[in-house]
């Protein structure tokens, strides 16, 4: 996929309930920053892996869930020497919240706005119990046989009744930051997703952390991969696009996220999601 001139691109579209995919390979290339309209999560069979979601970095291990919510901007870097053996599923969220709304089974999901609730680290007899889940399903995963869909999406529920045990018992310890510049930026990003109505400007931000207006844009580009401006668009539009779809009116939208002109909003709503903001709300 082209990337585009934003801080993040949107990767991958769902238009079932769940995708599983089971993929080996040895790439080592640093992704850049990419967000999904969906949930995803991230089950490390082997390899070593650092994933950075939103303004914190997580070190993965074996058997390590990572849990990224939808729209959630991050990206992983890859150990090129070790083979690189994960599970990725993409979750259709008010599906499966739906699905059993008294088992509160998505809330895992719902609560990972704190550092330590992205990565769950199993014990010993929680990892068996994820690895009998994922070997049954994969064990069905060709099945065509009459109601296979409906025994595959059980299985699929198991692996998330696990995870939400698992969210319940054991968090992950986030990676150490390293170095003076990593923790200004955190703080940075961290400021701009809370006040994201508000005036964000490039000296308001690098006078925040004590840094030259040059110094900060370079820096931030950096250890981002993107602009500061690119950044902030962004993440504004994806949160107007949240609140359009909950029932906020478009224009009430992108004065919530920090759009004061409406027509600005909308030419950039379209550029991003190739879409209306009236479409999104459809």
């Amino acid at each position: 996929m082209a990337q585009k001139n934003v801080a993040a691109s949107r990767e991958g579209y769902l238009y079932e309930n769940y995708r599983y995919f089971h993929l080996h390979d040895t790439a080592g290339q640093e992704r850049s920053f990419h967000y999904h309209d969906f949930d995803k999560i991230v089950i490390l069979k082997s390899g070593r892996v650092d994933y950075t979601v939103e303004d914190v970095t997580y070190a993965l291990s074996p058997w390590s869930v990572l849990l990224v919510k939808n729209h959630a901007i991050h990206r992983a870097v890859i150990d090129v020497s070790i083979p690189y053996d994960r599970i990725i599923i993409y979750l259709n969220h008010d599906h499966f919240k739906n699905l059993m709304p008294d088992s509160k089974m998505m809330e895992s999901f719902e609560n990972t706005g704190g550092s330590e609730q992205c990565l769950l680290l199993p014990d010993r007899q929680g990892i068996a119990e994820l690895e009998r889940a994922v070997e049954d399903y994969e064990s069905l995963e060709r099945d065509q046989r009459f109601g296979a869909d409906t025994i595959r999406e059980t299985m699929i529920i198991r692996i998330l009744v696990y995870i939400s045990r698992f969210s319940r018992e054991y968090s992950g310890e986030v990676r150490q930051e390293s170095g003076e510049y990593d923790r200004k930026i955190s703080a940075v990003l961290s400021y701009i997703n809370s006040n994201l109505s508000s005036d964000l400007t490039v000296d308001t931000l690098a006078n925040s952390v004590y840094l030259s207006r040059y110094h900060f844009m370079r820096l931030f580009k950096e250890q981002t991969g993107t602009t500061i401006h690119s950044y902030i668009r962004e993440k504004r539009l994806l949160y107007a696009s949240r609140l359009i779809r909950e029932g906020v009116p478009a224009g009430q939208a992108a004065q919530e996220s920090g759009f004061s002109d409406y027509s600005t909003f909308s030419r950039a709503f379209r550029d991003c999601f190739n879409a209306r903001p009236s479409d999104i709300k459809k």
